[in-house]
């Protein structure tokens, strides 16, 4: 990863998030002593906690995120937890109770949660000001609002954005280059955001401008002229009191969800590893070497998140062959094994995949991934057919329980799958994530036509 992306900026909030229920339990800890149910108590103001920030946005703070902003998160929090507390005190009906004590047990919470973030705050401004955690961004166009965008990028060095140049028709001095020019320069100099002026792009340029953005995983981001409308399906966002417009928003690049989703991939996965793959791996050792000659494992290139290459695990289900990376298992395929076509039937080849999900290269449930040879074909064929690599590619996915997985025998087959995938990339939510699970399961259990 790019010094500039922050390697280590998905750590922020969940980290922050630790540090503050160890803050609530501390405080519990310490001034509600004595309280009946202990461990009722414990686990309702933590989950209480963790609940109501994921409702109330409390950790998603951007770097353009101004200090007022998140001192009205910290009270808004707050006041609804206060809310949340009373009424539990409420309900049990503790009359033992001290309600002085719970006064202190909030009041030192909020000072103590107040002071790690605004220090949090502060401490990543100067982190940024030293030249780290920063992305790289060029301006396409020459107006007065580009004008205005650049002299914040300058005179804000803590939002971490280093302004590169900006592009433009125009004659300029001070332009690194024309609207031609800006796609070689942006590939040479590892961009990570393109800010597009409205005022100046024609429609096809703004056009090009985002399908490049779509295919090269660098953020399109526009700057509307004095007479723009912001229209519903573009996302606003305000870097001091100016407005900057995006395509679209996509759940799973938030840290809170990201880390949620990368929790889960390791609780299951671990789970399934030990209770299943534990004795199941041996089994499969002896009924496939036993069949046919060859590794336990076969191991496959697969395109990633961001199209990285990394090599995908699955029992072994064929004669050992030089075909098995270039072509795709079709109905009757002579290259299967005995043993090989019952696990494909039932999923079981998959299992070692989970290895893939403990590793960070796959997630359980996401768009599956393809071998390289056939990314490569559809990327030709389908607009826009690496947006699928906006998220970790899954073991399962929302097109495989909606009936498209297998063998793609028509373009329709492919058109449909990649539909599937960018409707769960921008629908995505945890309760979704555990209903393709569940039917997977499902599915599996009943065995289905294609799963060959």
């Amino acid at each position: 990863m790019n010094q500039h992306q922050g390697k280590y900026s998905i750590l922020i909030q969940p980290i922050n998030l630790v540090l503050d229920i160890i803050v609530v339990l501390i405080g519990a800890a310490v001034f509600t002593k004595g309280v009946q149910y202990p461990n009722i108590y414990l686990g309702f103001i933590t989950l209480s906690w963790i609940v109501l920030s994921y409702f109330l946005d409390f950790y998603t703070v951007y770097r353009y995120t101004k200090l007022v902003t998140i001192i009205k998160k910290i009270f808004y929090q707050f006041f609804i937890y206060t809310l949340l507390i009373l009424s539990y005190f409420s309900l049990i009906k503790d009359k033992a109770f001290s309600r002085l004590s719970i006064f202190h047990f909030l009041l030192f919470t909020f000072i103590i949660v107040f002071i790690i973030k605004i220090g949090l705050f502060y401490l990543l401004k100067n982190y940024r000001l030293k030249g780290k955690n920063y992305r790289k961004v060029i301006v396409l166009g020459d107006t007065n609002q580009t004008a205005r965008l650049i002299k914040i990028f300058d005179e804000k060095p803590y939002y971490g954005y280093h302004f590169k140049g900006f592009f433009t028709n125009k004659d300029s001095e001070k332009s690194i280059g024309s609207l031609n020019d800006y796609i070689d320069y942006v590939k040479e100099h590892e961009i990570s955001e393109i800010y597009c002026s409205i005022a100046e792009l024609t429609d096809d340029e703004i056009k090009k401008a985002i399908d490049f953005g779509d295919d090269n995983f660098i953020k399109i981001k526009f700057i509307p002229d004095d007479k723009a409308i912001l229209k519903k399906n573009l996302n606003v966002d305000y870097y001091e009191n100016f407005p900057i417009l995006s395509l679209r928003k996509i759940s799973l690049e938030e840290p809170h969800n990201k880390f949620l989703k990368r929790l889960f991939d390791v609780v299951f996965s671990s789970f399934v590893i030990i209770t299943v793959l534990s004795w199941l791996t041996p089994l499969m050792y002896f009924l496939i070497k036993r069949e046919s000659k060859g590794p336990l494992f076969f191991k496959q290139k697969r395109n990633g998140l961001g199209n990285k290459e990394f090599e995908c695990y699955k029992f072994r289900s064929m004669t050992v062959n030089d075909r098995a990376d270039t072509d795709q298992v079709k109905k009757g395929d002579l290259r299967i094994t005995n043993i090989g076509r019952i696990i494909r039937k039932t999923s079981i080849d998959e299992l070692p995949q989970f290895f893939n999900v403990l590793k960070g290269n796959m997630s359980v449930v996401g768009p599956r991934p393809h071998m390289v040879n056939e990314t490569n074909k559809f990327t030709k064929k389908i607009d826009k057919f690496l947006l699928r690599h906006l998220v970790k590619p899954g073991i399962t996915g929302l097109a495989q329980v909606k009936g498209c997985r297998g063998e793609i025998e028509t373009d329709n087959d492919i058109q449909n799958r990649y539909r599937y995938d960018i409707m769960y990339i921008e629908m995505w939510s945890f309760i979704l994530d555990l209903k393709i699970i569940i039917q997977t399961v499902i599915n599996a259990i009943k065995g289905e036509e294609k799963a060959y």
